[in-house]
């Protein structure tokens, strides 16, 4: 046996600054496996070489001969070729999995899909992307790594919903600094069932390696969906006139917007995240857990009554808030007007709101406060409607569509009833 294997290994080890016990951590095994490879009483399995290659940033062969071979490589740059094809290998089980209109399989240069549609006459295509903001940031601290990935999907998928359009396709791009077959793993898990959920496919994507660019650990995650829609039938506002009403659907908290302030505050008060916030239906869950929670997905509760003429326009409330995003729809002779008294809001915006002495102004422009999606609907059918949508998840009306009085697309009238939460 090669006694410059295990030195070689030790050596590495100390380079980079890790313990016995921490390198064993890291590959899953005991430390005393790493002692005896060092003291040159075993070898390592071919099972682990690969990923301790990948800890040590050196080639298999390097281990192998004892010694780092006097070469530029790809491997040294950071990057393990052999690594990383046993990542793919771990995707392909989550890439295209059950849907007929994927004509390739993964490793192909692009995914083709099949947009022949009978049942739609005018089919447009359309498209869309995200990244779940620096709430990844906090899901990577935390250990919320799949739930981030229906963070981004959900957010994805309701952004093409609110112009009746069909999930179809998803792309993903997961930039690192250095990659994690676990975590990578875990990432394309969590995307491929999101999409699963929102009757769509993981149709494929990309992971790029950027060592010395991203720090080690760092995960950017990235999605972009096209969905289709029936050109007579997409929703975008231009229905909405005098008299329709304005109904607010509930979101189950921040979802995707407002993190960045969420981690000031979780900075300025160490003991933040681990307080409790009361709320019916979730005794005893934390404020870390209570901001984690997934977006909420719209498209499963929505999806059967898009098609009717019933409903004039839709907002998915998101970064800018209920003004910042209803104004969107609304048409140039028509102004919303919101009564902000009748908004139900969930205690963890109240903590927020205490904890941070942020004003309303603040507050309504930079989370959901209780409304993840706004709908525009005909006066004679909003109770329907709401009735409808409400078997799933509550949802009320909150306002009504005025003739333009001023430039504001957006009135508020009336205060939040933070005391009556």
């Amino acid at each position: 046996m090669e006694k410059s294997i295990g030195n070689f290994i030790a050596q590495k080890r100390k380079e980079r600054g890790l313990t016995q016990k921490e390198l064993a951590g890291r590959l899953n095994i005991s430390f005393q496996a790493v002692s005896k490879w060092e003291q040159n009483m075993a070898l390592p399995g071919t099972d682990i070489l690969l990923r301790l290659a990948g800890e040590l940033q050196v080639n298999v062969e390097d281990i192998l001969k004892g010694e780092e071979q006097d070469r530029v490589s790809y491997s040294r740059a950071g990057v393990d070729i052999s690594y990383t094809d046993a990542i793919k290998d771990e995707m392909e089980k989550y890439v295209s999995v059950g849907d007929e209109r994927i004509l390739n399989k993964m490793g192909a240069f692009a995914s083709l899909y099949d947009f022949h549609f009978e049942e739609i006459r005018h089919p447009v295509l359309v498209l869309k992307a995200e990244e779940p903001g620096s709430k990844q940031k906090l899901a990577l601290e935390y250990g919320y790594t799949e739930s981030i990935c229906h963070d981004m999907i959900n957010h994805l998928v309701n952004d093409i919903m609110v112009m009746n359009a069909r999930p179809l396709a998803v792309l993903d791009t997961i930039v690192c600094g250095k990659a994690e077959k676990d975590t990578i793993k875990s990432l394309v898990k969590g995307i491929s069932e999101a999409c699963r959920e929102n009757e769509c496919v993981l149709a494929g994507g990309e992971t790029s390696i950027q060592p010395n660019v991203v720090e080690k650990g760092v995960y950017v995650l990235t999605a972009s969906i096209a969905g289709v829609a029936e050109k007579e039938k997409i929703i975008d506002g231009r229905r909405i006139e005098e008299g329709d009403r304005i109904l607010a659907v509930a979101s189950n908290g921040l979802h995707t917007n407002g993190y960045s302030l969420v981690r000031l505050l979780m900075d300025m008060y160490p003991d933040l995240p681990g307080r409790i916030v009361e709320e019916k239906n979730s005794a005893g869950e934390t404020f870390i857990e209570a901001v984690m929670r997934p977006h909420t997905a719209y498209y499963p509760i929505m999806k059967n009554i898009l098609d009717d003429r019933r409903i004039s326009g839709i907002a998915h409330i998101t970064g800018g808030g209920i003004r910042g995003n209803l104004k969107r729809i609304i048409p140039e002779e028509c102004s919303a007007e919101i009564d902000l008294s009748l908004l139900k809001i969930q205690p963890l915006f109240r903590i927020i709101k205490e904890i941070g002495k942020i004003p309303d102004e603040e507050m309504l422009s930079t989370f959901n406060c209780g409304a993840g999606l706004i709908l525009v609907v005909k006066e004679k059918h909003a109770q329907r409607i709401g009735e409808e949508v409400g078997k799933r998840i509550p949802c009320y009306e909150i306002g009504r569509i005025a003739k333009a009085s001023s430039k504001e697309k957006v009135v508020f009238r009336n205060r939040i009833r933070w005391e009556s939460i």
